[in-house]
């Protein structure tokens, strides 16, 4: 019997607390609120935050300082206006019946010559090769270096019977045109030029053109 007042008296209990708690949430004057853990995050007042600095729409130019040093010329390859008198060398081999100098050897006492056309009377000039095959060709004085291109050189003789047909290698037999070759620091008296190398070559074809 004394059960039931017990569970009406904790009933009633319970019906206590629970009113308490709905009303201490109500907030009534005299009753403590309970405030949540962690408070709400408000975004920062505009005026305490910083002033946005504009991008601006295109990158600053900065103008290429000019280059500190100029750009070399680069060196002429031309023969210069002046006229000058002229010289030619060149190299002659002995070759065999193949248009290529692989396994060819120079020619000691080769014979070669210069022939110019740029006065009224035809100029010319024969010169002999050293033991290295070299020959070195001073032209007339009436010769000069302002109409060079009227001038060749040909293969004339060679001094191996065995290996004395002109080839017409670098144009050895037909004539060659003279090429400008650039001075050195050397001060020379003349305008050098060079030809070749050229060619002599068992007689196994006709001399012509190849």
């Amino acid at each position: 019997m004394d059960s039931v007042p017990s569970k009406a008296l904790l009933l009633v209990q319970l019906l206590l607390l629970l009113s308490y708690f709905q009303e201490a949430s109500c907030g009534p004057p005299g009753w403590m609120v309970i405030s949540p853990a962690h408070p709400p995050v408000h975004p920062p007042s505009p005026h305490h935050s910083h002033p946005l600095i504009p991008v601006p729409s295109h990158a600053p130019y900065h103008p290429r300082a000019p280059p500190v040093h100029p750009p070399v010329k680069p060196p002429s390859h031309y023969p210069p206006s002046s006229r000058s008198l002229i010289a030619v060398q060149g190299v002659v081999y002995c070759k065999s019946c193949k248009d290529t100098l692989y396994g060819s050897k120079p020619i000691f006492g080769a014979q070669v010559k210069l022939l110019c056309k740029n006065t009224k009377y035809s100029a010319s000039a024969t010169a002999t090769t050293d033991k290295n095959g070299y020959f070195f060709i001073q032209a007339p004085k009436t010769v000069t270096s302002f109409p060079f291109h009227k001038c060749k050189v040909y293969l004339v003789s060679s001094s191996i019977s065995s290996c004395s047909q002109p080839s017409n290698l670098n144009s050895g037999f037909t004539g060659a045109f003279l090429r400008w070759e650039k001075p050195s620091s050397i001060k020379l008296p003349f305008s050098l030029y060079s030809v070749g190398p050229f060619a002599f070559e068992p007689k196994c074809r006709a001399p012509g053109p190849k």
